[in-house]
C-alpha cells in the first residue's frame, strides 16, 4: 500500500433521535492496521480532516477475533465485523456506518436488543437447571454433532438481519440468527425436551412465514453457518408440528 494517510468518511450521530452526519478524518497508515485500529486512533487523537477537534467516535468492540461479533458495522457498504476489516483490503476512503436494522446509541454502535429478544423467544439455550448431579449426557452421533458445531458459530453478530430484507421497521421478523438456533438447541439431546415449545415460537407471529428465502444471510454470514438449510429444515418441522398438533399425532419426524 503506497498511501501514508488512511482516510475515513464516518457516518456519526448522537443517539437514536438526532439527526446523521458525515465526518471525514486522517490517521497514519501503518503495517497490518484493521478498522479498529484507525478507530482507536481517532479515540486517541478526534480531530477531524479539516483539523478541527471534534469528540470520539462511539463503537463496541471486545474480542478482536471475530468470536464475539459485536464490532459489526457497515463498512464500504457491506455489513461486517470491523476487527478483520484489514486497511490493505480496502478502497479508501472507507466508509463506515452503523447497522441501519438496528437502532443507534451513538455513532457506530447500536442496539442489537431486538436479536437478543428473538433469541429468548425461542428458547436458545439448554435447560439444565436441577440436573448437575445426573451425570454424563447422552453421547450425541457424530453426524449430528458436525452439524451442531457449524450451528454453534454463530456470535450473534446481526449481520443477517442486517441484509435481510425481511427485517425492517415494518415487520417483527426474527430473523436468521434465531430460526438456526432453533434448529442447534433441538438438536441436542436435552434441549430436544422443549423442541415443541420452540418449534409454536417459531410459528408465531415474526417466525418463519415471514422469511422470504432470499439468502442474504447465508452469503453474509462470517462463520459460514448454513443459514438458508436450517431455515429449511425448521420450515419442515414446524410444518409437521402443526399437522402433529392438528391429528394428534405422537409420531416423531425421522
Amino acid at each position: 500500500m503506497s498511501e501514508e494517510t488512511i482516510k475515513l468518511n464516518i457516518k456519526r450521530q448522537e443517539n437514536n433521535e438526532t439527526q446523521p452526519y458525515w465526518e471525514e478524518f486522517e490517521v497514519g497508515y501503518r503495517e497490518n492496521m484493521n478498522v479498529i485500529s484507525a478507530l482507536m486512533d481517532i479515540q486517541t487523537n478526534p480531530v477531524n480532516a479539516k483539523g478541527q477537534k471534534t469528540t470520539p467516535v462511539t463503537w463496541d468492540m471486545n474480542c478482536l477475533e471475530e468470536v464475539c461479533g459485536i464490532c459489526s458495522m457497515v463498512i464500504n457498504g457491506g455489513a461486517r465485523q470491523s476487527c478483520t476489516a484489514l486497511i490493505d483490503q480496502l478502497e479508501q476512503p472507507i466508509t463506515l456506518e452503523p447497522m441501519a436494522t438496528f437502532p443507534v446509541v451513538k455513532d457506530l454502535q447500536v442496539d442489537r436488543s431486538f436479536m437478543f429478544e428473538g433469541l429468548k423467544r425461542v428458547q436458545a439455550w439448554v435447560p439444565i437447571d436441577g440436573t448437575h448431579d445426573l451425570g454424563p449426557g447422552p453421547r450425541i452421533p457424530e453426524k449430528k454433532r458436525q452439524t451442531s458445531y457449524e450451528l454453534s458459530k454463530c456470535m450473534s453478530c446481526g449481520v443477517c438481519l442486517e441484509v435481510c430484507p425481511n427485517v425492517n421497521d415494518n415487520s417483527g421478523f426474527m430473523g436468521a440468527a434465531a430460526i438456526s438456533q432453533v434448529r442447534l438447541f433441538n438438536l441436542h439431546p436435552t434441549g430436544s425436551m422443549n423442541k415443541d415449545e420452540r418449534l409454536e415460537a417459531l410459528m408465531d407471529e415474526g417466525g418463519i412465514a415471514e422469511c422470504g428465502m432470499a439468502q442474504n444471510c447465508v452469503q453474509a454470514c462470517p462463520q459460514g453457518i448454513p443459514l438458508t438449510t436450517s431455515i429449511a429444515a425448521m420450515q419442515r418441522e414446524s410444518s409437521f408440528h402443526m399437522f402433529k398438533s392438528f391429528f394428534g399425532s405422537d409420531q416423531e419426524v425421522e
